[in-house]
């Protein structure tokens, strides 16, 4: 397959992804008991009952919740199209608008938890491959147990443990470094364990290759090799999985988010799903769809530089 093709087919991919992203999550919506109308009457008044439909008119005329479901869908795919995520039936404002202005938060939590979880992944596969029986059970142990554990669970215990019994990061962190600590271990503890799993099957396979032994007699210290020539190797799988991990820690930092008071598009997400806000919710998915689809581009290019064998492979 020429690169040519290989992007035009990557492309229609994606972007057959966000639409089937975006599919979903309208009818998902539509799917939730109750009428959205009454809903939103109910939140704009403060009050709490069921109105006529002559008092629910106006809001259906206005959204276009009378309108059959098809013509709803087919309006909601045009404005996608031409860039319009909509406009927010509870907060009045575009869609995109609300959503620019908490997705900087959301992402450098995500970006800074990634790294985290390379660093912790790769720091203990290299010092625990091959090293003896105890530090090599040591390894595995700690990678089995963080990979099951829930995010949830672990950002509750970070929260008790480390800000409201040892009191040594604050318990509503916003934006700080000092703040974004915990938040950023609550994503990067349990990636680290399943990126680490990952990456030490494939070093102890590689550790038995013949160019590593050739390594050693040249006089090269295990160091050396493992630094130079065993990880290059081993990372490529854990590299792969990157894409989806990226996806998956926009994801839970709806959850980080919401246990330590952050801003960012979490908070935004939860508000919009019990305020049945469809645009909100539906424009959120396609951030994250669209993220997920970008790592993934992000990481072929990191395979190839990785692995040059990998870019003339796809040119034959």
């Amino acid at each position: 397959m020429s690169a040519a093709i290989r992007v035009v087919f990557k492309t229609v991919a994606s972007l057959a992804v966000i639409v089937a992203a975006a599919s979903v999550t309208f009818f998902a919506q539509l799917a939730v008991p109750g009428d959205r109308a009454n809903t939103l009457m109910n939140l704009q008044t403060g009050q709490d009952k069921q109105w006529s439909a002559a008092e629910l008119a106006p809001l259906n005329e206005r959204f276009g919740f009378d309108d059959p479901v098809v013509v709803q869908y087919l309006d909601y795919l045009n404005g996608l199209l031409h860039g319009d995520l909509g406009t927010s039936y509870t907060q009045k404002r575009p869609v995109l608008e609300i959503i620019g202005g908490q997705l900087l938060p959301s992402l450098t939590l995500t970006g800074a938890a990634l790294l985290v979880a390379w660093a912790l992944a790769l720091g203990i596969t290299l010092l625990t491959v091959k090293r003896g029986r105890f530090l090599t059970g040591l390894g595995t142990t700690w990678e089995a147990l963080t990979a099951s554990l829930p995010h949830y669970w672990v950002g509750v215990v970070l929260l008790v443990v480390f800000a409201v019994q040892l009191r040594a990061f604050p318990i509503i962190g916003g934006t700080s470094a000092w703040g974004s600590v915990l938040p950023v271990l609550t994503l990067a503890i349990p990636l680290a364990g399943f990126l680490g799993q990952v990456t030490r099957d494939e070093f102890e396979q590689v550790l038995r290759q013949p160019f590593v032994t050739t390594a050693r007699t040249r006089g090269m210290s295990d160091l050396g090799v493992r630094l130079r020539h065993v990880l290059r190797h081993a990372i490529l799988p854990a590299v792969t999985l990157s894409g989806w991990a990226l996806g998956a820690l926009v994801s839970g930092a709806v959850i980080a988010e919401n246990i330590f008071g952050r801003p960012g598009i979490g908070q935004v997400l939860v508000t919009a799903v019990n305020t049945r806000d469809l645009p909100t919710v539906s424009g959120i998915v396609l951030v994250v769809a669209a993220i997920y689809v970008i790592a993934n581009l992000l990481v072929d290019l990191a395979y190839a530089l990785i692995d040059p064998r990998l870019r003339t492979a796809g040119a034959r």
